[in-house]
């Protein structure tokens, strides 16, 4: 006899796990700069909980990738912004301490501009700030996440 599937087993078996997926997850980043400045997240959630980078999280299903980089800009700066160019595609891959890859994401970052609200740290960021092009290497960036910032400074 065949198992019956319910619309809660098929939820819970088609949702990815961020830790240990099975494929790559895709994600988006939102570089949000105002003149020699830009927006920077100390991250509260895995990986790389505690360390600053790009607001920026996980595409929905049905989402486009601009209305994810909208969303996932609002909830952790609480600032709506508007997307532009597409700066860059990049690989994260995070192996456990075994090898193993633990985390992997393919993310889309994209340059945006503020139209409206205040910084602020919103959901999964423990602070938010705004950060000038000469200050960056205090915070202690990924390569990637410095590499994404000095183009998107070039391009404006």
């Amino acid at each position: 006899m065949q198992p019956v599937l319910t619309e809660v087993n098929l939820t819970e078996r088609s949702k990815p796990s961020r830790e240990y997926p099975s494929r790559p997850l895709i994600g988006v980043g939102a570089v949000i700069v105002d003149g020699s400045r830009v927006v920077l997240v100390r991250r509260g959630s895995p990986p790389a909980r505690g360390e600053w980078s790009i607001p920026g999280g996980l595409v929905k299903t049905g989402e486009t990738l601009k209305e994810a980089v909208t969303r996932e800009a609002l909830e952790e700066t609480e600032l709506s912004v508007e997307p532009g160019d597409l700066l860059e595609l990049l690989e994260r891959i995070f192996p456990d301490e075994s090898g193993r890859i633990q985390y992997h994401y393919v993310l889309a970052d994209f340059l945006c501009r503020v139209s409206k609200g205040q910084l602020k740290a919103g959901s999964d960021a423990l602070e938010a700030e705004w950060v000038d092009r000469d200050r960056l290497h205090e915070f202690h960036l990924a390569e990637p996440t410095l590499r994404v910032l000095l183009k998107a400074f070039a391009m404006k």
